[in-house]
């Protein structure tokens, strides 16, 4: 069995966790989604500049109809993602966005794709979704507010979405020049909040050296990763596996921010690593295989 492209999606969900404590050294006012279409404008621009000095970029081997598709995915989980967060709570909305995405990847699959979900992933969802509960069960953000719920779970169908359409576009693309592409077109969606939300705190050197990294390293080099794994294996397996999002986030909130993990939280985390061990090295099915060829 290649355990490569688990890793590397192992590695993106770890750099996505990053975005959390990376945006605590932001000094002064920054809204959320002004850093969200900051961060996809930096990766996207610079992966494409960097493919077109390279010329790794064929537009004719583009399947454009699933770029714009991945690209509006990725674009609106911004907006409904943030917004979730502001309503309920970064706790309920983190849950509910990125816990929900890997019970639509399957679902999506199952419905499109005709893939059934096998008990492994079955298996090691449960364990992720459920880990992700307890971790952040006791925490001070208790607030839930019913359309922001909706929002968050509309963030999750977006990013799984993202995650079945991009394959299409990762089967005639490599993974850089695909990222680059379905980036560029993801922060063309997003560039007019930039025309009227404040982005002056991007002056401080500080500031935007933190904005450079969540756009080089925690969304070019991140989606990089995602999108070489994400081609040799099945979408609902990826998914699962980025729920090692929240559990980075949370061990860096405890070593780097100074946070306490209370022992239901402990709990979430051993159930969130048995989730990923289980899909990481569990014997895959022949029809696992399949999938990640489709």
């Amino acid at each position: 069995m290649n355990f490569l492209p688990y890793i590397l999606v192992l590695l993106a969900a770890m750099l996505w966790g990053t975005t959390g404590t990376a945006q605590t050294f932001i000094a002064g006012t920054a809204h959320p989604l002004a850093i969200g279409a900051l961060r996809l404008s930096i990766g996207g621009f610079t992966l494409l500049a960097f493919v077109i000095w390279t010329k790794t970029l064929n537009a004719k081997t583009i399947p454009w109809k699933a770029a714009w598709l991945s690209a509006a995915a990725m674009a609106l989980f911004q907006p409904l993602f943030f917004s979730s967060v502001q309503l309920t709570g970064i706790a309920v909305g983190t849950v509910v966005a990125i816990g929900s995405a890997p019970v639509f990847t399957g679902i999506l699959e199952w419905v499109f794709l005709k893939t059934k979900p096998n008990r492994v992933w079955i298996i090691a969802t449960a364990c992720a979704i459920g880990g992700c509960i307890l971790l952040f069960a006791n925490t001070e953000s208790a607030a839930v507010d019913s359309f922001g719920v909706a929002l968050a779970l509309g963030a999750g169908l977006s990013f799984a979405g993202y995650a079945i359409v991009s394959k299409t576009v990762l089967q005639a693309m490599e993974a850089v020049p695909a990222v680059a592409v379905i980036f560029s077109l993801s922060a063309l969606f997003l560039l007019p909040f930039l025309l009227i939300l404040d982005v002056s705190f991007i002056q401080s050197a500080e500031n935007l050296s933190v904005i450079l990294y969540l756009g080089l390293a925690a969304t070019g080099l991140s989606y990089i990763l995602f999108s070489r794994g994400l081609k040799q294996i099945p979408s609902s397996s990826a998914v699962t596996l980025s729920l090692a999002e929240p559990l980075t986030a949370s061990l860096l909130g405890v070593l780097v921010v100074g946070e306490t993990l209370n022992s239901t939280a402990w709990s979430g985390v051993g159930l969130l690593l048995c989730g990923i061990v289980v899909l990481t090295l569990a014997k895959r099915k022949p029809v696992d295989k399949k999938v990640g060829n489709t």
